[in-house]
């Protein structure tokens, strides 16, 4: 994301000696996507952020993956899935995965306590916030979230989550990076005026975020396998470093963590239905990330606002409902903290009673977080634990032949 920010001290030259009020040599870590190809920030550190003294294993949670067959759309409640028996979930080590592939991975965790410092060495995460608030520590410094965030956190951005409350978190989880659609974008970066939010709507750290601190553990997510990652390629691992990661006085660049709140999106609006595509908030590589707000809908006077059926022929579609009342779904059984997932290969669409019912409607008080992926998904140990095994059969009535 090509917006410059400057925070704490940095010298006026990059790459050249940097001292602090002692004398001391700063250390210059550049960190940078895409081989030096890409957005990058310049960060300088107390310590040799490089330094490590211990590297153990960490064991991830499950992260094995059930393919969805025999092929049908599910419905997932999320809010059923139970905590876990330590009593003391935090937002890194108790996620459950609830959906899958090689590109993305959806999980879901209701964090009450601190978590540990944690890199996501895999790709970005773009986490939202369902509920709760608080505050995540990292490496640039502190992001403040609030419900209807999404707090993004670009790959290796070393980070704990601190909640002030009980916080249900949906976390998405990329194996590449993840930023606004390219369609809303400048040739040199800048979100242009028929985007949906603008640099104003982006909030990154205030300040820069000093600990002091030796022998500190970071838990690492990486490629590789192990006997627990499944088909996902993913293992764990403990590092220990010989002082503080947070030691930075000061950063500058275009690449760093930040939130967007849903309140701040401009939802785009038609005479008849829009497609999904006008609800995209974030892209990364073979998925979307879209949000829909509440909004006014058609002003056509036979207009019909709720989805037609529709076949995304190259697209699994997940949505997880967060707020209001999701038209589309009403008599499904759908409700807040739900998830449906609607596989490619499958027609999906609104309930039937939904049509004549959203005729006449001039404003949808709904929110809800879509995901499209261009590789189907698969089911995660969450999905298998909260399923509806009745939703399939919603738009029919009636349940499978026997």
């Amino acid at each position: 994301m090509a917006y410059y920010r400057s925070l704490g001290d940095v010298p006026k030259t990059r790459h050249t000696a940097f001292r602090g009020p002692d004398g001391a040599l700063r250390f210059e870590e550049l960190m940078g996507e895409e081989g030096f190809s890409s957005d990058s920030s310049l960060l300088y550190h107390c310590g040799v952020p490089s330094a490590i003294v211990d590297s153990v294993v960490w064991d991830l949670p499950d992260l094995r993956t059930t393919a969805n067959h025999p092929l049908k759309p599910r419905h997932l409640r999320l809010h059923e899935l139970t905590p876990p028996p330590a009593g003391e979930p935090d937002a890194v080590q108790h996620r459950r995965l609830v959906l899958g592939n090689g590109d993305v991975r959806i999980s879901y965790v209701t964090a009450t306590h601190p978590s540990p410092l944690y890199r996501n060495a895999v790709g970005d995460e773009a986490v939202f916030v369902e509920a709760g608030s608080g505050s995540v520590e990292t490496v640039f410094g502190v992001l403040a979230y609030r419900a209807g965030d999404y707090v993004i956190l670009p790959r290796a951005t070393t980070h704990r989550w601190l909640p002030a409350e009980p916080s249900r978190l949906y976390a998405i989880e990329a194996n590449s990076h993840i930023g606004p659609p390219k369609r809303y974008l400048s040739r040199f970066g800048q979100l242009l005026e028929h985007a949906p939010y603008c640099e104003r709507d982006l909030v990154g750290p205030a300040s820069t975020h000093l600990v002091d601190g030796a022998d500190v553990e970071v838990l690492v997510k990486h490629r590789g396998n192990g006997p627990k990652s499944g088909n996902s390629g993913l293992v764990g691992t403990r590092l220990t470093y010989a002082t503080h990661p947070f030691d930075v006085v000061g950063w500058d660049g275009c690449l760093y963590p930040y939130t967007f709140n849903v309140e701040d999106f401009m939802p785009i609006t038609g005479k008849v239905h829009q497609p999904p595509p006008v609800h995209q908030v974030f892209e990364g590589n073979n998925f979307v990330i879209c949000n829909f707000c509440p909004r006014k809908v058609d002003y056509h006077p036979d207009s019909i606002p709720v989805p037609y059926y529709h076949s995304n022929v190259d697209s699994d579609e997940v949505m997880f409902y967060v707020a209001g009342d999701y038209e589309a779904r009403k008599g499904s059984g759908i409700g807040l903290g739900s998830i449906s997932l609607h596989p490619g290969g499958y027609a999906h669409g609104p309930q039937p009673s939904a049509i004549e019912a959203s005729i006449g409607a001039e404003y949808f008080d709904e929110l809800a977080v879509m995901v499209d992926t261009f590789r189907p998904l698969e089911l995660g140990e969450a999905a298998l634990a909260s399923e509806d095994p009745a939703y399939a059969w919603t738009w029919a009535g009636r349940g499978p032949v026997l």
